[in-house]
């Protein structure tokens, strides 16, 4: 009872409420030299053909020291976070201070009639958010087993990884599909499995 007339009900809650004021100096400064590793590979099962978007090496070093570039280093995979941001058309001084949502689109156009170095992975960066944020809570007990807890609230980068890709090979359409000896072609490209003599076949 508040008075005689009137009374109140109390709602159970943890106690300061969450301090809604934003920051005043950039939290993810340091990281413009951070860098992310994407590693990723395409298979194209009609033409039986992968490819990795990493170089080929046996130097242990190599992805310890190389950075992304589009005509120097195409097929380093490892990007440093400022160019990320920059590419994406962001100024990563703003993007530090509340952080941001950046999407990495792997676009794999292979013409297989060409050389297979000629396959190589096309990057583009593009802005989705430029405030990111989240909060997690750690959860304790005092000495007299009040419950406590320690709330957070975490501004990162996140990157949001997308990948397309298509692979044409003209010369085996048009000698499958369009040539007059097709079925000789065929037959030399595919060549049909049978189990081997006294085995029965295997079922699905």
């Amino acid at each position: 009872m508040f008075n005689a007339t009137h009374s109140t009900c109390e709602i159970y809650g943890w106690c300061p409420v969450e301090n809604g004021t934003l920051p005043r100096k950039s939290l993810l400064a340091e990281t413009e030299n951070f860098t992310l590793f994407i590693k990723n590979t395409v298979h194209f099962t009609k033409f039986n053909f992968s490819k990795c978007n990493t170089l080929q090496t046996t130097d242990p070093n190599y992805f310890k020291s190389c950075t992304y570039d589009p005509v120097f280093n195409p097929f380093c995979p490892v990007f440093r976070v400022r160019d990320m941001v920059e590419a994406a058309g962001e100024n990563f001084g703003d993007l530090a201070l509340l952080g941001g949502s950046i999407r990495v689109l792997i676009e794999w156009n292979c013409d297989l009639d060409h050389s297979t170095t000629q396959c190589r992975p096309q990057y583009s960066f593009s802005l989705q958010d430029t405030k990111y944020n989240f909060r997690t809570a750690s959860y304790y007990r005092g000495s007299q087993w009040q419950l406590y807890r320690n709330l957070l609230k975490l501004y990162g980068i996140r990157f949001d990884l997308s990948v397309h890709g298509q692979a044409t090979m003209v010369c085996d359409l048009v000698l499958l599909y369009l040539d007059a000896k097709a079925d000789l072609y065929w037959k030399e490209k595919f060549e049909e499995a049978r189990p081997p003599k006294g085995k029965p076949e295997a079922t699905a």
